[in-house]
Order: structure tokens, then sequence, then C-alpha cells
């Protein structure tokens, strides 16, 4: 397995992981992965009063900082131009709202107990 299929299969873990975790709390999880030509959206999901836009980023370890720095603001602007389009697309009388889970896994996906960090209305 190559390096970057390697990475993308655990940012699709990191992803599941955050998606189990909110569909615990009530959420519903409406897309994964959603793609337009503006961006992709890890994961779009509902809790009742709220539409979230959520960017999953995981890190083994906090040495370098909190995954959720990598969220640049050129990320911020493609994803609040992939989440303009969603609405467009998906109209809603919910509040949109960007958050950003931080998944902390030590060993990868052999990580027994992934730590994940939540930060609502993180931009």
């Amino acid at each position: 397995m190559s390096g970057g299929e390697r990475a993308r299969q655990l940012g699709r873990w990191g992803e599941e992981l955050v998606a189990r975790a909110m569909q615990a709390k009530g959420w519903r999880i409406l897309e994964r992965n959603w793609r337009c030509r503006q961006g992709e959206i890890d994961l779009i999901a509902a809790d009742g009063r709220y539409l979230v836009f959520l960017e999953v980023k995981q890190r083994r370890t906090g040495r370098y900082g909190p995954p959720g720095e990598a969220v640049t603001a050129a990320k911020r602007d493609r994803l609040r131009a992939a989440a303009q389009q969603y609405l467009l697309e998906h109209p809603t009388r919910l509040q949109p709202r960007f958050d950003v889970a931080q998944v902390y896994a030590p060993q990868g996906m052999d990580t027994l107990h992934p730590r994940i960090e939540y930060l609502e209305n993180a931009f």
C-alpha cells in the first residue's frame, strides 16, 4: 500500500470514529465526504438546531500542535465555498456551523483508545 493510500485509509478511519461519536450523541449524519467543484466536506450532520459542516483532522501526537491547526485560512475558504454550494442544493432552516474534530491516534488505526477533541463553531 502506498503512503497516499495509507493516509486516505487513515483519514477515513478517523472520519468514521467521529461519525460514530456524533451518532451516539443523537446527531444525524447527512453526508460523508461530500464533494463539489469548490472542495470536499468530510462530514455534514444535523443536531436539531444546526447543520454542521465538519472537518476531521488527525495526528499521532500534539507534538507539532493540535490537528485543527492544519485547517488553514485557504482550507477554511474552500470549506465555506463548498458549504455555500451544499446549501444551494439542499436548502434548510437549520443554522449552518463549521466545526473541527481533532483525532489523536498514537498508533494510527491500531490505536485502542483514540481521543477526539471536538471544536464547535471553530471558524
